[in-house]
């Protein structure tokens, strides 16, 4: 089992994430705009886990080169979705993206205190849903799970503050 974002390695895929898009555009018609190219650009060139107003804080601001509208943002980052790039889940009353094409399948811990997404694969638990997937003849396309706790460094300083407290 692995639990960390450097730990999940990129799959290849025989086509780039920028070529994947284009491919998803062509299909339907729409062409490709240098705000799209900048932000599928942006979007992988890292590994995380962010919200459309994260994503938006990090880009350039008017008047900036490459400034892209918040609506076209919005608009994007659901065509990403739709075309096998991102996925989306909600996440405290927001919805939160990550990278999907070219990424393993994977599941998250999630710090109910600092809001850490920790990303990890288990075979075991792979094995678990396919044996019960297979036991009720049910096909899997996919799956997520979320489990929720405190982190280890919020636990740690938890504890702390509790020791401050009785002094």
């Amino acid at each position: 089992m692995s639990a960390s974002p450097e730990s999940l390695q990129p799959l290849d895929v025989s086509l780039s994430p920028q070529e994947r898009f284009e491919e998803y555009l062509q299909t339907r018609g729409l062409r490709q705009t240098s705000q799209r190219k900048f932000l599928i650009d942006r979007v992988f060139s890292e590994h995380d886990h962010f919200d459309a107003d994260e994503l938006i804080d990090r880009l350039p601001r008017r008047g900036e080169d490459n400034y892209v509208s918040p609506a076209t943002v919005y608009r994007t980052l659901r065509e990403f979705v739709d075309a096998g790039l991102l996925n989306s889940f909600q996440l405290d009353g927001r919805t939160v993206f990550e990278l999907d094409y070219g990424y393993p399948q994977h599941d998250h811990l999630y710090c109910t205190r600092c809001r850490k997404l920790l990303e990890f694969q288990s075979e075991t638990l792979m094995q678990i849903r396919d044996d019960v997937a297979a036991d009720l003849g049910f096909r899997v396309a996919s799956h997520r799970m979320i489990i929720q706790g405190v982190c280890r460094e919020c636990s740690k300083n938890r504890r702390k503050k509790r020791k401050h407290d009785l002094v």
